[in-house]
């Protein structure tokens, strides 16, 4: 396996530990937003240790009622 690649696993680690400290895992979401929201903690790593908190909010259109 290649640096890069031990670098980049150890880094979703590392960022999925921070989701889960968050308990974002505790209650699977339910919501784009809430996916969206564990995806980009899971994608910031360690920076999350050093006060990024991602919050994405994601709005789907609704369907017309005819």
């Amino acid at each position: 396996m290649s640096r890069r690649t031990m670098i980049l696993f150890a880094w979703l680690i590392i960022g999925a530990a921070a989701a889960g400290q968050r308990g974002y895992f505790t209650n699977m979401p339910a919501t784009c937003s809430a996916g969206a929201t564990i995806a980009a903690t899971m994608v910031t790593g360690p920076l999350n240790y050093l006060g990024v908190n991602p919050q994405i909010t994601c709005n789907w259109p609704v369907p017309s009622t005819s």
